[in-house]
């Protein structure tokens, strides 16, 4: 079973079946719950293909995108597990053909769809570490792309900490410049060689293939010998994100969560308004490291042993959804009507909607909004004042929008984040339900460089742009409502070179 810290402990496979897949929560009640409350999507059925050398590719393998109160969405498998592990020695080719046996053996067992399994591979400057690292002469410094605008720099960093981000410094004193936030926990730049991302609209697939991958010889109900070479992992956590329409609220109904009245029914998201736009994330070429025709900044070349990959960052992120729901203003000083919140998360000029006569039963107002690009100054416009309400405000989307897309207004990132309820990071006395468990954001991102995300982050913060207009903090986008407790980056390579990239060369 797993312990409430998030780390995965050895455990019987077919024991945490019956007990509802406890391999991959702290909390075997809640991995219970998410089958009991979501449901196996209508999907149409799409001809069978071949899987894209962008591992995160998968439009052609779900169902298409589709209108919802008039804005167009696209949803990915209903859960996905970010596993992540160190290794315990550097791989051989031995490894690496095990490896690739190993994933090519499950998607024998189960479809490359969401009624199967998709399992992407990462890789962290850690595991790179092992092979040479980036230094002069070694195979990483020969293979792995670099910024075209700084070609001493790699497309792959390790993460470091955002403007807003809570962290420790060397005296042991913590840094918080949110005075509004409430989860005070300290950022974990994580230091894990492998991350593996299973998504399914089955939480069972998810353990069955987890369970074969750590020793069980049992896949798909058949006897299946698991990797000769397992033991080469060891992990050391496994997170959980669903995403579906109304799930939110009803995992919230179910651990009477004291909000649970102020989620929109509809929302796939604890915030309650839809992450899912399909022109909200860009297509998955413009992420690769080759990049097409609206952005390219990299220096790979088409055919070179990266060209088709991306970097995938990874962040665990508290939810402060009490006081985003505020209201009767006890926590923030004010009620955080509907009004406020679409602000918060979207712009001010114009705001996306007034929402309802009643602000606050329901969300106070719609779900599905559409995310309109309105360029790279709009979020410096709200800030001046310039909006409805004549009040400097910054909105977490405009904010974003200072960097996050190409000249032609293409975005340049491919979003995976979902819902999340565990216990990992959630500072006693904060939890709710079993096993203190707290609503969380699952965040991964594809992007072409970490230093793209990077700057994307300190555009989300736009803490330049809260002194330069004085903004005050309660109308500053998300930030007082959320803590990032984990970051991590990982290079995501072309899915020809999924197991253990770069071993084979000499």
């Amino acid at each position: 079973m797993s312990r409430g810290d998030g780390l995965v402990a050895s455990f019987s496979r077919r024991a945490a079946l019956k007990t509802g897949g406890a391999a991959l929560l702290a909390s075997t009640a809640q991995w219970t719950l998410m089958d009991k409350l979501a449901w196996l999507p209508a999907r149409d059925v799409l001809a069978a293909g071949t899987p894209s050398d962008i591992q995160h590719e998968l439009g052609a393998f779900i169902a298409p995108a589709f209108s919802r109160n008039g804005v167009q969405v696209q949803f990915g498998p209903v859960f996905t597990a970010f596993i992540t592990a160190r290794l315990t020695r550097t791989p051989t080719t031995t490894d690496q053909a095990i490896f690739r046996n190993a994933l090519a053996t499950i998607e024998q067992f189960y479809p490359w769809s969401p009624s199967g399994i998709f399992t992407l591979v990462s890789y962290s400057v850690d595991y790179f570490n092992r092979l040479g690292g980036f230094g002069a002469g070694t195979r990483p410094n020969r293979f792995v792309p670099r910024l075209r605008s700084n070609t001493s720099r790699f497309v792959l960093e390790r993460s470091v900490a955002s403007p807003t981000d809570v962290v420790r410094r060397a005296d042991g004193s913590i840094f918080n410049n949110r005075a509004m936030r409430r989860f005070i926990v300290p950022l974990t730049l994580e230091n894990n060689e492998v991350l593996i991302t299973m998504r399914s609209d089955s939480t069972n697939i998810i353990n069955d293939v987890f369970g074969w991958l750590q020793g069980d010889n049992t896949l798909n109900g058949r006897f299946v010998a698991s990797p000769s070479n397992r033991s080469i992992f060891s992990f050391t956590s496994a997170r959980l994100m669903f995403q579906q329409i109304g799930l939110t609220r009803q995992v919230a109904a179910a651990n009477n969560l004291p909000f649970t009245g102020r989620i929109q029914p509809d929302s796939p998201m604890w915030m309650g308004f839809a992450d899912q736009q399909t022109d909200s994330s860009g297509p998955a070429a413009i992420t690769t490291f080759l990049g097409n025709n609206s952005a390219r900044l990299t220096t790979a070349t088409a055919g070179s042993y990266f060209d088709n990959g991306s970097i995938q960052h990874l962040s665990h992120v508290l939810q402060d959804l009490e006081q985003f729901y505020d209201n009767v203003g006890t926590i923030s000083g004010e009620p955080e009507t509907f009004e406020e919140r679409v602000q918060y998360m979207f712009r001010s000029n114009p705001l996306p909607s007034h929402g309802n006569t009643d602000q606050f039963t329901d969300g106070g107002g719609p779900s599905f909004l559409n995310n309109v690009f309105q360029g790279t100054g709009d979020a410096a416009v709200s800030a001046s004042g310039k909006n409805e309400e004549n009040i400097p405000r910054i909105g977490h989307e405009s904010a974003l929008q200072r960097s996050s897309r190409a000249a032609d207004g293409t975005p340049i990132h491919d979003r995976m984040d979902g819902a999340g309820f565990n216990s990992m990071d959630v500072p006693a006395g904060r939890g709710f339900g079993s096993g203190n468990n707290l609503p969380k954001l699952q965040f991964s991102v594809f992007v072409p460089t970490a230093d793209f995300f990077r700057v994307m982050r300190i555009n989300q913060a736009s803490l330049d742009l809260e002194a330069q207009f004085h903004v005050a903090e309660a109308d500053s986008g998300l930030e007082r409502f959320i803590t990032a407790t984990r970051r991590q980056n990982f290079l995501s390579p072309p899915r020809r070179h999924r197991a253990f990239p770069l071993v084979e060369v000499t």
